[in-house]
């Protein structure tokens, strides 16, 4: 739940209310009422109106801010790799971390010997 005076942006008009979509406005009350499909009253500066709305019509602010970033890192990051033909970085920005977790799983899937047993916790208690 968004706290009061919580800067958000209005992300969908679910309810086709003509919402100002892409625009900012600020979290100015609650409605609690378990009858009513709204749940939060919201204060648009630009058009100078309030709005009832639905949770999934609003997001922090913040968060989109956040979102942005990791996504404008990311594209950076390609374009690195791409740029600087690094095929390694490249691979696992595109895969992400599942390289790792798919090989832990396969190692998990071997029979270990005792020698590879104990090489591997002294290495995870050296980290």
């Amino acid at each position: 739940m968004l706290p009061l005076g919580e800067r958000i942006v209005i992300v969908g008009d679910a309810f086709e209310q003509n919402l100002p979509v892409g625009e900012y406005g600020y979290v100015i009350a609650y409605d609690r009422n378990p009858d009513n499909a709204f749940d939060y009253l919201v204060r648009s500066p630009k058009t100078g109106r309030n709005y009832f709305v639905p949770s999934s019509d609003i997001e922090s602010e913040e968060l989109l801010t956040q979102q942005e970033v990791e996504l404008t890192t990311r594209e950076a990051l390609i374009d690195y790799a791409l740029a600087t033909y690094n095929e390694k970085l490249f691979m696992h920005i595109m895969n992400g971390e599942n390289d790792e977790v798919e090989e832990q799983e396969e190692s998990a899937k071997e029979p270990l010997s005792q020698a590879e047993f104990i090489k591997q916790v002294n290495l995870r208690a050296w980290i």
